[in-house]
Parts: structure tokens; sequence; C-alpha cells
């Protein structure tokens, strides 16, 4: 386990007022539908922290667990250049965390953020927080508070 990007998760939602609810779990949920069933909840209400590589900056898209990004639409929305999946290496040096334990918060610079409208519905959401044992619980105010992400259909 990560035990520093969890810290740099918890650290960073109680510096935005937000509390620490982070949950570290026994067994690895480094998917949405694995987070979903220890947690007993619908996949949708996963938020998933999807790292892209937008010409060459990330772009952080917090997707439902229940969707798939349809990059052509996000780029058509920000009227951006080309926007492809970042890989391992792209993410890890710009969030310090690893692909499937990727956190909304607790990065080394702020990345632009995208919240996808469809989390919206429900009342509680789930976040990575940091390492795929971890995760964290919020409304969906609240993250788009504290990442002060654009709300945006992304499917």
């Amino acid at each position: 386990m990560f035990v520093e990007p969890v810290q740099n998760v918890r650290n960073a939602l109680t510096t935005a007022g937000a509390p620490d609810t982070v949950t570290v779990f026994e067994d690895s949920v480094p998917t949405a539908s694995a987070a979903a069933e220890v947690l007993q909840c619908e996949v949708g209400a996963i938020a998933n922290s999807l790292i892209f590589d937008l010409d060459g900056k990330p772009l952080l898209i917090l997707a439902s667990g229940a969707a798939k990004v349809n990059v052509n639409l996000v780029t058509a929305l920000l009227g951006a250049g080309k926007i492809r999946r970042a890989s391992p290496g792209f993410v890890h040096q710009h969030t310090g965390q690893q692909v499937g334990g990727v956190a909304p918060v607790g990065h080394p610079e702020k990345i632009e953020t995208i919240l996808d409208t469809s989390l919206e519905q429900y009342p509680l959401l789930w976040a990575g927080a940091g390492d795929h044992n971890a995760m964290f619980s919020i409304s969906y105010e609240e993250l788009q508070r504290i990442t002060d992400a654009r709300s945006m259909r992304v499917r």
C-alpha cells in the first residue's frame, strides 16, 4: 500500500474544509465495479478519476463508474486540441498516484478537472483516495467545490 498518496488525499480534503472520510480496505478496489461491490452501492456512484493527456497537459475527468468518456464530445465542449488516455507514467508524474487509485485531490499541482454531470443523481459518491485500497465519500456539490471542477456531460 502507498501510504503517502493516501495521506496527501487526507490533507487535501481537510485543507479544503471537507471531512476526512477516507476508508482503507483490506482488499484492493482498483475498478469501479470492485469498489461498488465492496461498498454495496451502484457502480454509477463511483467517481472514477481518469487522467487524460490534453496536448501534453493533464486533464482530470471525474466520470461515473457507469460511464464511458466520449473524448470527442469532451474535446468539442472544451474547444480544445487532442485528448487521449494518459500513460501510467504520465498519470504518476502529474498526480503522484498510480492508475487504479487516482484521487480527485492530493496532487502535487492543481489539475484542470471536469465533473461528469451524471454523478449528480447520487446523494453520496465514492472516489479513489490515492491508492488501490482507499476511497472516500463525498457529495457531488462538495466534490465540485474542492476540485473547482467544471460540470460537463462526458458521454
